[in-house]
């Protein structure tokens, strides 16, 4: 993703130290509650348009969960398991590149780009 050049600010890198310091991927009231613990009069606004600029500049990836969007500082290539039980999400790695060129020379494609969710039930629930 082409990055896009923002002033610095402490409050977005605030928000993105406080995602970097979880495996999980959570929604900006999370990430607001969180962040507040550090700069206590940060509005939930904030929180909203600097996830935005980290999106947009490629620091974070952006889920949508039905109806919740999740954020990840996970941005190398990753996939996505969510248990169908508690709600979490795990990054996995389930393809590869192999798989990808075998993909495309079978079926005369050029995937340039995959993301791939898998639901169930993980194992702290099972």
């Amino acid at each position: 993703m082409e990055s896009i050049k923002h002033r610095y600010s402490r409050q977005r890198e605030t928000i993105l130290q406080v995602l970097r310091g979880t495996l999980e991927h959570p929604n900006a009231d999370w990430i607001y509650n969180k962040t507040r613990r550090i700069i206590p009069n940060i509005s939930l606004g904030t929180v909203y348009r600097n996830l935005s600029q980290l999106v947009e500049s490629g620091r974070i990836i952006r889920i949508k969960d039905d109806a919740v969007i999740r954020y990840d500082a996970n941005i190398k290539h990753h996939d996505h398991f969510r248990c169908t039980s508690c709600g979490r999400w795990y990054d996995i790695e389930i393809l590869d590149n192999t798989v990808i060129e075998s993909f495309n020379k079978k079926h005369k494609f050029h995937i340039e780009a995959f993301n791939l969710e898998l639901e169930g039930v993980c194992e702290i629930c099972l």
